[in-house]
């Protein structure tokens, strides 16, 4: 009851913040809309358009003005990029004009009127694969909609089941492959659903939502190193401010799974034990500042806590590894929660080149600044660049380095793991890990993407890490290859409909060492050819 009352009162605080001129309601376009992010990025490496790509999902809002803001600058477009704009407007223009006034997609059901917007379809897909270690698919299915009403209310929600003949997303696998929650069959391969989706209040420099869905905070073409998004979607509150051009702010509080029994709390339910776990949160900020245009840095920081909900935590502008201090008991057993620190550069100052970097440091200690030999345990590091001409056939070029040192995301408190469901927040290869990623995209035939990548990726052995004095400090990185995998992906997709897509791969991966981090269905060395079609994601 105490925790229904928070938060009570802190919709109330965003809402009695509330001007009363709004610029457009807030539903999210899903990570899994691969297309659309990287051809954002594409037409910002170009200069036509400035966003800021190191929060996502955008608003479908805000996808929609910076295509017409793209559209009306076609002087600096390829003759591609102005057809794909148009095609995809045919969905983002639900958000601008009223129907008739556009040539607008199919949907099962549209509705749009002074007060109220809905649109309704469907979810299905099927990809097939097959390699040496025989035949697999993937199938989806389900449906989604997205509304508003008035001026400021959006909400949205979507349910997809899925089934896979062979598994390729459990919670030990290493892999940017969104994590699952199967239920097993005895072939080795299983079912999983998920449901999505959020309300939200939007006003003329903001929004506030409460949500279940997927998030990423780090610029990055190929997984984040701060939050990834790719595990399974969790509850969360978020709150979104821009009262400036030069200044944005973005703040979650999510409630995640900690998979930790808590044996005080269970008890037998008929002739079954009702199993309860012990409780777990995240809050989380980053402040993001645009010194100069086409420049971004943003700062920020997070804590995993858990035992019980904490309103402190609620308050958004938080340094919260502080605000741990006078949260949690002191004396001589006091361990605190898991606090994380993180900051990401986004740079297009240079025309056509996008430069960026994001940083990830776990268990902040500004004493250990100065120690070389044992900070260096705590850090995650991505560098990157992308390179988009217009007049190199709608060309992308992306080259990407990550470094993530031992005991990063790791935490002695198996309650405060940076971990939901058994999935790592952060980058998909865990710690004591490295990665380096050459891709190349093309678009020019619309509708078009034929895209090819090279992936060097390795990872050296789990250190033990108990919390006690030295324990995870001064460890060497990688200094045992344990699991290593070299893949050459080529793929080319063709979006035959808004959202409705026919695509074909082929990958040719060399997989090494610890078998539990990689799906059977990848061991070893492998040439899988995949081809499927999907009308949503």
């Amino acid at each position: 009851m105490r925790n229904k009352i928070h938060f009570i009162l802190l919709f109330l605080f965003f809402a009695s913040a509330v001007p009363f001129r709004s610029i457009g309601q807030v539903v999210f376009q899903h990570l899994n809309n691969e297309d659309i992010y990287l051809f954002l990025d594409e037409l910002a490496n170009k200069g036509v358009i400035d966003i800021n790509s190191a929060i996502k999902p955008y608003p479908r809002i805000f996808i929609s003005e910076k295509l017409t803001e793209a559209l009306s600058k076609t002087d600096q477009l390829s003759r591609s990029d102005v057809a794909n704009i148009e095609f995809y407007l045919q969905d983002y223009n639900k958000e601008l004009f009223n129907k008739g006034e556009f040539k607008k997609r199919y949907d099962i059901l549209f509705y749009k009127d002074s007060l109220f917007t809905f649109s309704l379809n469907p979810i299905l897909g099927i990809e097939f694969f097959s390699n040496e270690n025989g035949n697999n698919y993937h199938r989806w299915n389900g449906g989604e909609f997205f509304a508003y009403v008035g001026p400021h209310v959006g909400f949205y929600a979507s349910l997809r089941d899925n089934k896979e003949k062979k598994v390729l997303s459990d919670e030990g696998f290493l892999t940017p492959r969104t994590g699952a929650l199967y239920k097993p069959d005895k072939s080795g391969g299983g079912d999983y659903s998920e449901v999505r989706g959020g309300l939200t209040y939007a006003w003329k420099w903001g929004y506030f939502g409460i949500l279940k869905d997927h998030f990423a905070w780090g610029t990055n073409y190929h997984g984040s190193n701060i939050f990834s998004g790719r595990t399974p979607s969790f509850a969360h509150i978020k709150f979104h401010m821009k009262p400036a051009d030069w200044f944005e702010f973005n703040y979650v509080h999510g409630f995640l799974v900690s998979n930790v029994l808590d044996t005080g709390r269970s008890y037998v339910a008929g002739v079954k034990e009702r199993e309860i776990f012990y409780p777990k949160f995240i809050a989380a900020n980053l402040y993001t500042f645009k010194p100069f245009k086409k420049l971004y840095f943003s700062i920020g920081n997070s804590i995993v806590y858990s035992d019980e909900f904490q309103l402190a935590y609620l308050f958004p502008f938080y340094f919260f590894k502080s605000a741990d201090h006078s949260q949690s008991s002191t004396g001589s057993n006091f361990l605190g929660q898991n606090s994380q620190f993180f900051f990401d550069i986004s740079s297009r100052q240079l025309k056509y080149l996008h430069l960026y970097t994001s940083v990830f440091v776990d268990e902040i200690s500004f004493a250990r600044f100065n120690d070389k030999s044992s900070h260096s345990n705590f850090l995650s590091l991505k560098l990157g660049a992308a390179f988009s001409h217009p007049k190199l056939y709608s060309t992308t070029f992306i080259a990407e380095y990550t470094r993530t040192n031992p005991i990063v995301y790791e935490h002695f408190v198996s309650t405060t793991t940076f971990a939901t469901n058994g999935f790592n927040l952060g980058h998909y290869l865990n710690d004591n890990s490295e990665e380096i990623y050459i891709g190349i995209v093309n678009r020019s035939i619309p509708k078009l993407k034929l895209s090819a990548s090279i992936t060097y990726s390795r990872r050296g052995e789990d250190y033990p890490y108990t919390g006690q004095d030295g324990s995870g400090l001064g460890l060497p990185f990688i200094e045992k290859e344990v699991w290593k995998q070299n893949a050459l992906l080529f793929k080319a997709s063709y979006q035959l409909i808004n959202d409705g897509y026919l695509f074909a791969g082929f990958t040719a991966s060399d997989q090494t060492g610890v078998k539990d981090w990689t799906a059977p269905y990848f061991h070893g060395k492998t040439n899988t050819i995949s081809a499927g079609l999907n009308i949503g994601f």
